[in-house]
């Protein structure tokens, strides 16, 4: 094969590609800093190179004169580059811009052929080799613009956790945090400054961060990323799906109230097989024990819960900042099926309360997923399994299948002093697929 043919084919809105440069961490404290051979002529070509004032003062031996421009915001820095398609311009970034970089934001915008990347040394491979830790045996996670409770979501016994931090995320936040999810002896290693000869490596105990009068007041660069080293004991989340009743704040006693019950949420989960590319609507949410184990174990998909009750949607937002999912978990307030007109489209779908519109809100939904969507029902009166038999009626054979299942629980508990089994009131679950693009309601008026 040609190396002409190898090559990915510009897009035709840009004359040249965009030079997108890393600019890596040294491999010691104060390091010049070293670009390969294609990251120097794309700087010695551009006509503009875009960067914060420190990667524009780090480039400086390479750079053109009166050339340089100040990194703007994304979307400022988007317009630039698109009102730039005839010049050749050089993006500058930190690290690897491939790795929680600015690379994804921009490639999603422009597509592969209009960029040319140049990886260097991020500062996570940096502190793993300043740290003699093994990247492939810690877990990744940013906090940038995003809420530390998201840690949550990771902390668990025996965890290794690389965390790149902002403003709102700083070591004793972690401490904080840490403390919280029942790992008081968890310890933080900060890692200010790579590659600059103010570098530091420094060891904590969440004590040491959080101890009035001590250490506390030690202040940290802005420049750092945080290792917490969880440790093997300890832990108050949940690790696996199923998470226990009494875990979630709810609008009645402990593990009672408008909560789907854990043996149920696990045949809802087992049913919806939610996976990371999913948008997902929760229907009735209540409390959110369903959208709240969705959005925890389901890879990154994006649930919407709709719940029109003032004091579950209270319990809706503790539970989401508990259990580490305010980047997942979505939060309507407002009756379906009106709520969920401006929701994006949704592929798998739960029903868990209809407010007495159960066929509205049916006929709405299945107009809205799309081939290989799914909608699943939960239903305890016999009205509403009716209106869930009548709706299959309607459906049109041979661009559907379903299944339907009754779950009846027997929980231990006492009667005169001695143990026995009371039942729980059966629940039943219908699973609806769309199988074929003109599944639609039969109109039957």
């Amino acid at each position: 094969m040609s190396l002409d043919n190898a090559m990915p084919q510009l897009s035709q809105a840009r004359l040249f590609p965009v030079d997108v440069i890393g600019l890596g961490v040294g491999n010691s404290a104060g390091e010049e800093l070293h670009l390969a051979a294609a990251a120097q002529a794309a700087l010695g070509a551009a006509d503009w190179v875009i960067g914060s004032a420190r990667q524009l003062a780090l480039v400086a031996p390479w750079l053109p004169e009166q050339r340089a421009r100040l990194l703007p915001k994304i979307p400022e820095l988007l317009a630039q580059l698109e009102g730039m398609p005839d010049k050749r311009v050089v993006v500058l970034a930190s690290g690897d811009p491939l790795y929680y970089g600015i690379g994804r934001c921009l490639i999603a915008h422009f597509g592969v052929d209009a960029l040319r990347f140049h990886a260097g040394i991020s500062s996570i491979q940096a502190a793993c080799h300043r740290l003699a830790l093994s990247l492939q045996n810690l877990d990744v996670l940013s906090l940038h613009g995003r809420s530390v409770s998201v840690l949550r979501r990771y902390l668990r016994a025996g965890a290794s956790l690389m965390i790149l931090t902002d403003k709102h995320s700083h070591p004793r936040q972690l401490a904080q945090l840490c403390v919280e999810c029942g790992f008081s002896q968890a310890r933080i290693s900060v890692c200010e400054n790579l590659g600059y000869p103010q570098e530091v490596i420094s060891h904590w105990t969440v004590s040491e961060l959080l101890v009035e009068g001590g250490k506390q007041n030690r202040e940290f660069a802005a420049l750092h990323v945080s290792v917490i080293h969880a440790g093997v004991g300890g832990g108050v989340l949940p690790v696996f799906p199923g998470i226990a009743d009494a875990q979630f704040f709810t609008d009645g006693a402990s593990g009672q109230g408008m909560l789907t019950k854990r043996e149920v949420r696990l045949n809802i989960l087992s049913l919806m097989q939610v996976q990371a590319s999913d948008v997902v609507w929760d229907i009735g949410a209540g409390c959110g024990g369903v959208a709240v184990e969705l959005a925890r174990w389901g890879g990154g998909a994006q649930v919407y819960a709709v719940e029109s009750h003032a004091q579950r949607l209270v319990c809706l937002q503790q539970n989401r900042g508990y259990f580490g999912v305010p980047d997942r978990l979505h939060i309507i307030a407002g009756r379906a099926p009106a709520a969920l007109a401006e929701l994006p489209s949704a592929n798998k779908v739960f029903i868990g309360g209809s407010g007495g519109e159960l066929t509205q809100i049916l006929q709405y939904v299945w107009s809205r997923i799309p081939v290989g969507g799914c909608v699943v029902v939960s239903a305890v009166t016999e009205t509403s399994q009716q209106l869930l038999r009548s709706f299959e009626q309607q459906l049109v054979a041979g661009q559907y299948c379903s299944e339907a299942l009754q779950i009846a629980v027997s929980r231990r508990g006492e009667l005169a002093g001695e143990p026995c089994f009371r039942p729980l009131l059966p629940v039943y679950l219908y699973r609806f697929e769309k199988t074929a693009a003109r599944s639609e309601v039969i109109d039957n008026v």
